[in-house]
């Protein structure tokens, strides 16, 4: 799972995931994630699977303290969205679950990335919230979504390997898509600098757990370099 992906006009291209979804319809887009991360979820089951986070499942797979941060307030308080909910399915299933991710989830099924999250064995994942692409100016929204290869090094760049606990999430980190992306602070205040509207981005619901990844919501969409 761990290959280096084309990355080229991030910029014109991240934004076009916030649009799709609107224009689609928010609730039928929804559920059609939905459906296609639980069909996901059962094939992932199954395969074999598991090219990103090779090593073994780290102790902090099992989670020792409940999320943090004001964003969580947002995260449904029970059923499947909620936090214990997300606990034990895989990560693109549990977060399609979750309203606060459902473009994220769109973004995720268009790039056909279900699959490859779901099957991954250990991993962390940093989330952009619906605001987060809601804060990308429109017009440069379309332009990915005629390009798969520039909408997977997009995700692929949210998707860490190894599975970090907040004590470890400060640093320079290897990407799914082969780049680093930095994250700066410690306690429950972290930031990543290097975003597609140029606000760093805060992690304002962290340490969330599922079945394979742990997950920290954003508020930015982040941008892999150029180069």
């Amino acid at each position: 799972m761990k290959r280096t992906l084309t990355r080229t006009a991030l910029l014109t291209g991240v934004s076009a995931l916030a649009l799709s979804v609107t224009a689609c319809g928010a609730e039928d887009a929804a559920s059609d994630a939905a459906d296609s991360a639980g069909s996901a979820a059962s094939s992932a089951s199954e395969g074999a699977m598991g090219g990103i986070g090779s090593s073994a499942p780290s102790d902090s797979g099992t989670p020792s303290e409940e999320p943090f941060g004001e964003g969580c307030a947002a995260v449904p308080a029970d059923g499947e969205g909620s936090f214990t909910g997300m606990t034990d399915d895989p990560v693109a299933t549990a977060a399609s679950n979750n309203p606060v991710l459902s473009t994220l989830v769109q973004a995720v099924v268009q790039a056909n990335l279900v699959d490859t999250l779901n099957s991954a064995q250990d991993v962390t994942v940093i989330a952009p919230a619906n605001p987060a692409f809601e804060a990308v100016p429109p017009d440069a929204l379309r332009a990915v979504l005629a390009d798969n290869a520039q909408l997977t090094a997009i995700l692929s760049h949210h998707v860490i390997e190894g599975r970090l606990a907040p004590d470890e999430l400060a640093g320079t980190h290897t990407t799914l898509g082969g780049d680093e992306v930095t994250i700066e602070g410690s306690g429950e205040d972290f930031t990543v600098a290097r975003t597609v509207t140029g606000t760093p981005a805060s992690v304002i619901c962290g340490d969330v757990q599922t079945a394979n990844a742990t997950v920290y919501i954003v508020d930015q969409v982040l941008a892999p370099a150029q180069g």
